[in-house]
């Protein structure tokens, strides 16, 4: 599958699989962010991507991210539609520690994964089969 795909800083290098094995790429943190405790916080990832008909973009945190960084990043569903100049990905993090964390430029935190998806049509029904 091809992608289109635009970076917002060229020093930064293109989102990659990190792993023959591996189903979503990693996003890196475009800018150094302060999250304060108890804070919620989005941190800018660089690119913006245009995602094929039928599939809908996953971000969420790397599975270490909460370990290491403690900070937990809220799952977005990135629409077909959300791919104009000026639609970067961001990912949301809540600092669940008592002390301010900050994500530093170039950060590996974060993760997407192409996922299809069908557009239901709606049948109401007045009830439901068992």
């Amino acid at each position: 599958m091809i992608v289109r795909i635009k970076r917002i800083d060229k020093k930064l290098p293109l989102p990659k699989y990190e792993s023959a094995g591996a189903v979503a790429f990693d996003l890196v943190a475009r800018e150094t962010v302060e999250i304060a405790p108890n804070e919620i916080s989005r941190v800018p990832v660089n690119v913006v991507v245009e995602i094929p008909r039928g599939y809908m973009l996953l971000i969420k945190d790397r599975s270490s991210t909460a370990k290491k960084k403690r900070l937990i990043c809220t799952p977005g569903f990135i629409d077909q539609d959300f791919c104009g100049d000026g639609d970067e990905l961001q990912l949301q993090f809540y600092n669940f520690h008592k002390e301010p964390v900050t994500v530093e430029r170039g950060e590996r935190l974060g993760q997407a994964a192409f996922v299809r998806v069908d557009i239901a049509e709606w049948k109401e029904v007045k009830t439901m089969r068992k």
